[in-house]
């Protein structure tokens, strides 16, 4: 019988586990601080800060959102993430992507304290990744590793097929089961035999945007399949990459759409500012 991952669900324990992180770190007189930095009127990113400041409230998290209006300049922004860098109650600083075009967000992701980074898009951090010494993890491959621990799934000399290769997604969760001992396959859109090669996946995540790209005839019986893309379908409702209705009963383990990924994404970036305030104590 295939058993749903209720991301809601977990999402929820960790929040409870997190509220009591910060309340211990309440008594060393620490509070976790994170600012937010929104630039322009993205409707997708309004929803998202709003979503991360409500999150990081409840847990007792000090949090901050600066809201700019599209056309800062990037030396303002620049200016910005200097002051909060030097700001010792921040201890996590998130710039919402993605930015204006007149914004260069390379440079505004490389001038982030790496000791504040939780979103784990600096370079230094990148790095300590790929060499198994992670300062953090990056927010989406790390809910997805806890999704899967927490349903007992064991990725440890798995064949993992990672659909979709993006530097937020893909290659970071890719190389964390490397780490983890898996044996990981990353595709893409100029990818050949894509069925093929999903079929053979003990483990198949898709991060691709595209609504109904997994079927039925790439899915591996008992398999375990994660969706983490996020697609409106013709009827505005809310659904991911694979086709969910035809796939669910060939699964072991399956992430439904809403409700699978996406709460564990806001609860790892908690999770990472509150190990930011105990580095902070070192």
């Amino acid at each position: 019988m295939t058993k749903i991952i209720d991301g809601k669900k977990i999402a929820e324990e960790i929040r409870e586990e997190l509220k009591s992180e910060v309340l211990a770190l309440g008594e060393k007189g620490i509070v976790p601080g994170l600012v937010v930095i929104l630039v322009g009127e993205d409707s997708a990113s309004q929803v998202y800060v709003r979503n991360k400041e409500r999150v990081a409230k409840e847990i007792g998290i000090n949090s901050e959102v600066v809201r700019l209006p599209a056309e800062t300049s990037q030396e303002e922004l620049e200016k910005i993430i200097s002051k909060y860098n030097a700001d010792e109650k921040i201890h996590g600083i998130l710039v919402q992507l993605p930015l204006p075009n007149n914004i260069d967000a390379k440079r505004i992701i490389n001038l982030i304290d790496p000791k504040k980074d939780v979103d784990c898009f600096h370079p230094e951090n990148v790095g300590r990744m790929m060499i198994g010494d992670a300062r953090f993890l990056p927010c989406t491959p790390a809910g997805i590793l806890e999704l899967l621990e927490r349903s007992e799934v064991a990725v440890e000399g798995k064949n993992v097929v990672i659909v979709g290769r993006s530097n937020i997604v893909g290659k970071p969760l890719a190389v964390m089961l490397i780490n983890l001992g898996a044996t990981v396959t990353v595709c893409n859109s100029k990818t050949k035999n894509l069925k093929e090669i999903c079929a053979s996946a003990d483990i198949l995540v898709s991060a691709t945007g595209r609504a109904g790209l997994i079927c039925e005839e790439m899915v591996k019986q008992d398999s375990v399949v994660v969706d983490v893309g996020i697609n409106r379908d013709a009827e505005g409702k809310l659904v991911g990459d694979v086709d969910y209705i035809h796939v669910c009963d060939k699964t072991h383990c399956i992430t439904p759409v809403p409700g699978g990924v996406g709460p564990m994404t806001i609860m790892m970036l908690m999770r990472n500012t509150i190990l930011a305030a105990k580095n902070s104590l070192s």
